[in-house]
């Protein structure tokens, strides 16, 4: 486990970087998440490329 000293010191770090940084430069940096990842995850990412591929794999059967 880090010593104290470590850990004050990296926060520090962190601080001074974030402050240091323009407001420009740092909302460049952030990209919003759809809201269903936010509260869901990758659940309804996985299941909208599930139903994808069953519904080509349809297509595909009437074509053929």
């Amino acid at each position: 486990m880090a010593s104290s000293n470590d850990l004050i010191k990296y926060i520090t770090e962190r601080v001074v970087n974030y402050i240091d940084t323009p407001k420009e430069v740092r909302k460049q940096g952030r990209r919003k998440e759809p809201w269903t990842v936010r509260w869901f995850g990758m659940i309804p990412f996985s299941m909208s490329l599930w139903k994808k591929d069953i519904v080509s794999k349809k297509d595909g059967k009437r074509k053929g």
